[in-house]
């Protein structure tokens, strides 16, 4: 008569357990990402508005996120006119999103394309901000390659369309110790105050190689140690969105309605 455990140990009987618990831990996990997944996409929008708030000067270590971003005023801009447009709820679309939608996004044309990101939506948030220690500025949200991965950020301009306030990323995945030198305050920091456009309207901002020189325009930042293609990534991020494709007609806008008021 055969040993009963004999059977149990059988290779049909463990391979049948294997998948049953198989099946067990993938319903579990698959349970597990449904119910957390509004919860990760709350923190995650939590974390882009406290970047805002970063960007703009607003937030402080324990300040309340949602309190703080219900004063910014989110509007949504055509990119190709500059005009300002309801199309969509503003703080609902995502611009990085719709881009691969065939409605919503458009094809970059290759000589364009410095931020080698292939396609843009059709529209995108800014974040108009009153008051704070910089006064009235305009949050950008940009993103463009790095060296390893797509650097995602956004950039505070002056009301004259054309100051740079403040840079900030808030994803990417260059190196440790190299490209992630792009989220130091000390380098941040080099940006307040730069012009991405020269008098002419032409798209100048640079990330050099090395130091600037003393006697450097308004248009350059110091260069970034071991990390010289993040810097570029960085450089031509800022390039394409400040250019005709990108934000350029919405900042030239910007730069009239300031000459105007001025």
């Amino acid at each position: 008569m055969p040993d009963p455990g004999t059977k149990r140990d059988s290779i049909a009987n463990t391979f049948v357990v294997a998948v049953g618990v198989s099946l067990v831990c993938s319903v579990l996990v698959s349970t597990a990402a449904v119910v957390l997944k509004p919860r990760q996409e709350r923190n995650q929008t939590l974390y882009r508005q406290q970047v805002v708030l970063e960007v703009a000067g607003l937030y402080r270590p324990g300040d309340d996120v949602a309190e703080l971003f219900d004063a910014i005023d989110v509007r949504l801009v055509d990119l190709a006119s500059g005009d300002y447009t309801n199309a969509f709820t503003a703080g609902d679309f995502d611009p990085v999103e719709a881009a691969k939608d065939s409605e919503l996004g458009v094809a970059i044309p290759a000589a364009l394309d410095v931020a080698g990101i292939g396609r843009r939506a059709i529209y995108a948030p800014v974040y108009i901000v009153d008051g704070g220690a910089s006064g009235r500025q305009i949050i950008l949200p940009v993103y463009g390659r790095g060296l390893w991965s797509t650097l995602y950020g956004y950039v505070a301009v002056a009301p004259d369309g054309n100051t740079v306030r403040a840079l900030q990323f808030y994803e990417h995945a260059e190196t440790p110790g190299l490209g992630d030198q792009i989220d130091r305050p000390a380098w941040l920091a080099e940006w307040e105050d730069k012009r991405l456009r020269d008098a002419d309207g032409e798209v100048r901002i640079e990330v050099v190689r090395g130091q600037v020189p003393d006697d450097a325009s308004p248009h350059q930042v110091d260069g970034l140690s071991g990390a010289t293609l993040t810097g570029r990534g960085v450089m031509n991020t800022l390039r394409y969105w400040a250019g005709p494709h990108g934000f350029g007609p919405y900042l030239e806008r910007l730069a009239q309605e300031a000459t105007n008021d001025g």
